[in-house]
């Protein structure tokens, strides 16, 4: 949006027409702009500015004034003038174009005198519209809003519209001055700048972590070359289906950091261990390769898999999530292809058999076999009390349906988008000069915010006792307060301003089309609107009561002043005087309508009249309008009408072809909409009679929907990971043994979301459905690895599954370190964007963390109870 300050002697309607004629079509040009809307300016407009004493006085009735307005006004097409063997144009100049032209139509006459348009109306150049205005900064100004197209790409878009603005400024008249106000595209370039920092952040830790689990830089090069493959595959699967690289494409290469590398850290760190057994290294690679090549097949299929329900969701998730599902399953395809090929290849001419008893990777060799010697001894003992382990398990079961259902939920956490919206109201009786003087009091409120860098008023939005506010915050990295934080304090200001009401809230995290506060709780009904009322109010009131709302309010209310006119039909009857002629009477002084047309240096402008302002404020004068009867006398029209003044609701709504009304609110910082709506939901129970039935609509009816969406994804996604399981694994038992692995790790990513570090959103959703691909890996192995070596040694499930667990220990501890500690980022991030990665980052952590600890003793439990049974015993 760009502001053009005006100078004191130039008005707005100036500066909109100079926007119109030169700057607006220059913008509109631009590749990717749909359209650059102006806002507080009005077009010029011909403003005829009645004096009806005048009128009286003169004999001159709104008719005549029509009348002549219209007839002495007349475009005209007069044709040609043709000779023998010519042809002249004729141009009728029938037209009017300047004030002095117009002030001199006669009207009519009376007693040989000829009234003129100036003897009973004063004639100007003025603007359609008075009831708007805008301020930036505390300066009057006319915007220019600028809206890319939905296929266009937004950064591209303003990067060429930020070209041509010197260019504009340039050709601006001396006293105009233009300013970007506020560029949605920094939020955007910010979070896409923090994200590709984090990107590195995570290469480095996750490179850290390889070496310290492996202590050999060597063993480190392999996986490591994993991270650049997978992510230019990825690059080209991305080009050939037509994605952009972009903020959750970004995030998912982010997250493609840990899982790229846990195929190659599973097949270096196997091919690692024949190598210290004595084989060389080109035999180990042959043999590791061969042993791990089933479960890398399994996992990467499994956590390819766990993205296609999130990729075939439609609504508001499929859209926003598709591409990043998409480009998460590609990563995992791509990587698990380096690590069956390019890896076993590395191996065998990197790795060598180290022969130093002193060396790092001996030592942490050693570090690692005491573990496992530790965690096998520990692992003997529970399973030995077997039916423990699975109280316990069935505990964790259950526990996650009461975490899942005590934990808050929302649509999406509260970005720092370095921006918050004010909705402006004032009493329905209120006009623009009203509304100017409570708005100067904002004005200076938000002046006072040392975070904020600029602000605007938009007075007049709609109508005139509406409008909006915005405040731009400085850069992330120059204040430390988020928008969040100070929503509170300056909504408390607010409120103080009595003659005005002002709701501040942040922009849409998600785009919901919701274009009001977030809290929108419709009543929708085929009762009146009286009725509907009353329930509104009640159920105003009771959402006050409740300490969640910061303010709460109905657009049903019958408090908009109107003033009957009221005719009495049959003494206008008596006075030949016709309910026409009394409606457009009426009309021409008050309604503020144009009824022709004039054009000015080659535009076409409204001709307006309307009664003077100062003759507007008292009802009675409306009397003093004079009517002509059939037999050409004069009558006032205060002879047949009547006055009364009444209440009636300044909207009524619809929804869904019913009858409705919204409360609208704005939560308090730490309530959720989840609570709202439950709230709320039984407060409506209590209070709606039989026939009324609560409906939402923006971000609370995208919660409702969405939430619901995602929950289908997630059964659909362990659904797929089954069917998956049991083809690769030709069994039933196994992919159930593997899957009991997932309320763990799902009872352990609700846990800091029942303790409130963040909610149940869109973000943490898609997390968990992660957390079920990545959790399940840890059972594949030690699953897969277990039928294989009760098939070669011929031994129980109870020996065999020790055996597989103590061995697939490390590339388990690997894995997990490595993609717990590569989303570290993610959680620790500030600034733009960083609340969707820190929750996401969070379930990932916690929910890996806590499950691979739980997962380590309850699937070898479970593969004793559950696995085919071949000489069971316990030892």
């Amino acid at each position: 949006a760009e502001s053009w300050e005006n100078a004191a002697e130039i008005h707005s309607s100036q500066i909109y027409d100079y926007l119109v004629r030169v700057v607006q079509p220059k913008l509109q040009s631009v590749p990717g702009v749909a359209s650059a809307d102006i806002l507080g300016g009005n077009p010029f407009a011909l403003r005829v500015w009645i004096e009806p004493d005048r009128m009286a006085a003169l004999g001159v009735t709104t008719d005549d004034l029509a009348r002549a307005l219209i007839t002495n006004n007349y475009q005209s097409a007069a044709g040609q003038l043709k000779g023998p063997y010519t042809i002249i144009n004729l141009n009728a100049i029938t037209d009017l174009h300047k004030v002095k032209e117009f002030e001199n139509i006669v009207i009519r006459e009376v007693k040989g005198r000829f009234v003129h348009l100036r003897d009973v109306a004063k004639v100007e150049l003025g603007a359609e519209n008075y009831g708007s205005s805008v301020t930036f900064n505390g300066k009057k100004g006319v915007f220019l809003a600028i809206n890319a197209l939905p296929s266009a790409n937004p950064l591209t878009v303003i990067k060429n519209v930020r070209k041509i603005l010197p260019e504009i400024q340039y050709d601006l008249p001396a006293s105009l001055e233009q300013t970007v106000v506020y560029d949605s595209t920094k939020f955007i370039s910010a979070s896409i700048h923090d994200v590709i920092v984090t990107l590195i952040e995570a290469t480095g830790i996750v490179i850290l972590v390889i070496f310290l689990f492996l202590g050999s830089l060597r063993s480190v090069i392999i996986p490591v070359v994993t991270i650049p493959l997978s992510l230019v595959g990825v690059t080209f699967i991305m080009s050939l289906l037509g994605y952009s690289i972009n903020l959750l494409t970004l995030l998912a290469m982010v997250l493609a950091i840990g899982l790229v590398v846990d195929d190659a850290i599973v097949v270096v760190e196997n091919i690692h261990r024949h190598i210290e057994k004595g084989l060389s290294p080109f035999e180990a690679a042959m043999q590791g390769a061969r042993e791990i090549a089933g479960p890398v097949i399994t996992m990467t299929i499994t956590l390819a898999a766990v993205y296609t329900p999130i990729a075939l969701m439609g609504g508001l998730t499929g859209a926003l999530f598709k591409e990043f599902s998409l480009t998460l399953a590609a990563s995992v395809f791509v990587s698990g292809i380096v690590a069956l090929t390019l890896s076993p290849m590395m191996c065998s001419k990197i790795l060598i058999h180290d022969t130093n008893p002193e060396s790092f990777s001996k030592k942490i060799d050693h570090i690692f076999d005491r573990f496992q010697q530790f965690y096998r001894s520990k692992l003997i003992g529970v399973l030995k009390a077997r039916p423990v382990v699975l109280l316990f398990g069935s505990v964790i079961f259950i526990s996650v349906f009461f975490l899942f259902k005590l934990t808050p939920t929302e649509l999406a956490p509260q970005e720092d988008q370095g921006f918050l919206f004010t909705f402006l109201s004032a009493p329905p009786y209120s006009n623009s000069r009203y509304f100017e003087k409570y708005t100067k009091e904002i004005d200076k409120i938000y002046s006072a915010v040392p975070e904020q860098q600029a602000h605007f008023i938009i007075n007049g939005a709609g109508r005139e006792n509406t409008g909006f506010a915005g405040m731009i915050f400085k850069p992330w990295n120059e204040r430390k307060k988020t928008p969040k934080q100070m929503q509170q304090p300056i909504q408390d200001q607010l409120s103080t301003i009595a003659g005005i009401n002002a709701y501040l809230f942040p922009m849409p995290d998600l785009p919901t089309g919701s274009d009001g506060l977030p809290f929108q709780f419709i009543v929708k009904t085929t009762a009146d609107y009286k009725s509907l009322h009353a329930i509104m109010e009640e159920l105003v009131t009771k959402a006050k009561k409740t300490g969640i709302f910061i303010v709460a309010n109905s657009d049903l209310s019958f408090d908009t002043p109107q003033l009957d006119i009221r005719i009495d039909s049959l003494k206008a009857a008596e006075l030949n005087v016709s309910m026409q002629t009394i409606g457009n009477s009426l009309a021409l002084m008050m309604g503020g309508n144009d009824i022709s047309r004039f054009s000015m240096d080659g535009r076409s402008y409204k001709i307006i009249p309307q009664l003077m302002d100062k003759d507007r404020y008292n009802p009675a004068d409306l009397g003093k309008t004079y009517l002509r009867t059939n037999n050409g006398k004069l009558v006032p029209l205060s002879n047949f009408v009547s006055f009364k003044m009444t209440s009636i609701p300044g909207e009524l709504h619809q929804f869904q072809q019913l009858n409705s009304a919204t409360l609208s609110g704005m939560l308090r910082p730490g309530q959720t909409l989840s609570h709202a709506m439950e709230v709320m939901n039984a407060a409506a129970k209590e209070i709606l009679p039989k026939g009324m039935n609560v409906d939402y609509s923006g971000d609370s009816r995208a919660l409702l929907q969405e939430g619901n969406s995602l929950l289908a994804a997630f059964g659909f996604a362990l659904i797929m990971i089954f069917l998956v399981l049991a083809a690769q694994f030709e069994s039933f038992r196994d992919p159930l043994i593997i899957l009991f692995s997932v309320p763990m790790a799902i009872c352990g990513a609700l846990i800091p979301l029942n303790l409130g570090f963040a909610t149940i959103n869109i973000y943490t959703q898609i997390g968990l459905v992660t957390l079920i691909g990545l959790i399940t890996k840890h059972g594949i192995l030690m699953v897969e690895f277990a039928n294989q070596i009760r098939e070669e040694k011929n031994l129980n499930a109870f020996d065999a599954i020790v055996e597989a667990a103590s061995v697939r220990l490390r590339p388990i501890l690997m894995t997990t370190a490595a993609m717990v500690l590569g989303v570290i980022p993610l959680i620790i991030a500030n600034g733009a964007g960083a609340a969707s990665r820190h929750d996401i980052g969070l379930v990932i952590a916690s929910g890996l963390t806590i499950g691979t600890l739980f997962t380590l003793f309850v699937v070898p439990t479970m593969y004793t109870f559950i696995a085919e049974k071949k000489n069971v015993r316990i030892s």
